[in-house]
């Protein structure tokens, strides 16, 4: 299977001087042949983060084949039929061109708190969700059990599911991915810890008799051919300030310094069992970023 490649759109206040230039990143992505733009997901965090629907619904507007991705949707923050009809609106819009990430998180129990979410709930109330997501998305009324107790009517505009990938690292999320993903996102991850996650599903795939599903990594990334160690500063600089990370952690998660290392280190990621590379440029400058990576999506293909 040939290995895709997106990015990440600017949709974090650290990228883009806080400007978010969603709309024109997207034009250009698709203009550079990436195959799919991706939006993160936080009510509150570290950093400001723009919804992720309306940026991808921006995008979708503005472009006309690139795939559209929830790099993850935090779905158990959402009340269930609002968010369906969100991804059915979105999916009707564009084209039938978004694909579903779903995640759990829980970095920040501050969000969990202002939605009125209970934190001990969100994986229970993510499996609930991801099980009658075809139905809510298809038109079909739904009756959802606890913890939510509710029915919800058939919604329209119905609109075919979107391919479903399930993001996080725990043995959880694996088994999750297994059982109803088309295939798993991972974040925060190198190459070893990415080839045990591949034989983790693969074992789980087979517990489960289902397929072992499509395996994606999202990387922190930052190319300068001129000065390499700025790019690794910058990158460094970036993911203190939007995760809060330590310096002393932040060098393990980086794929930053000249076009060749940078593809390097990415090749090795799709050694380690990655088909899907969505690119998340740690760093202010989009714009230049996505011009420096696009040429990896050619050597991948090769």
């Amino acid at each position: 299977m040939s290995v895709q490649v997106g990015v990440v759109l600017p949709t974090l206040e650290a990228a883009g001087r806080g400007d978010y230039p969603v709309a024109a990143a997207a034009r250009q992505a698709e203009d550079l042949g990436f195959g799919s733009v991706w939006a993160v997901d936080h009510l509150a965090f570290h950093s400001g983060i723009v919804e992720p629907a309306v940026a991808l619904a921006a995008a979708a507007a503005v472009t006309r084949q690139v795939l559209l991705g929830f790099g993850v949707l935090l779905a158990a923050l959402r009340q269930p039929a609002w968010a369906a009809k969100q991804i059915a609106s979105l999916q009707v819009l564009s084209g039938r061109r978004v694909l579903l990430g779903v995640g759990v998180g829980g970095e920040n129990p501050a969000e969990w708190a202002a939605a009125g979410v209970p934190l001990r709930e969100r994986g229970r109330r993510t499996d609930v969700l991801l099980a009658a997501m075809p139905d809510l998305l298809s038109g079909r009324p739904v009756r959802l059990g606890a913890p939510f107790d509710i029915d919800i009517p058939a919604l329209a505009p119905a609109a075919p599911v979107p391919p479903l990938w399930i993001g996080g690292r725990s043995r959880a999320a694996l088994e999750r991915a297994v059982r109803c993903g088309d295939g798993w996102l991972g974040l925060f991850l190198d190459a070893e810890q990415l080839a045990r996650r591949r034989a983790c599903l693969t074992e789980l795939a087979g517990l489960h008799d289902r397929p072992v599903p499509r395996i994606g990594v999202t990387l922190f990334v930052n190319i300068d051919d001129r000065d390499p160690a700025r790019a690794r500063r910058e990158a460094s600089d970036f993911l203190r300030s939007v995760y809060v990370m330590p310096e002393s952690t932040t060098g393990r998660y980086l794929v930053a310094g000249t076009s060749e290392e940078v593809a390097e280190q990415v090749t090795a990621m799709v050694a380690a069992g990655a088909d899907h590379i969505v690119l998340l440029p740690a760093a202010a400058d989009y714009p230049a970023q996505y011009e420096r990576l696009a040429p990896l999506s050619g050597v991948l293909a090769g």
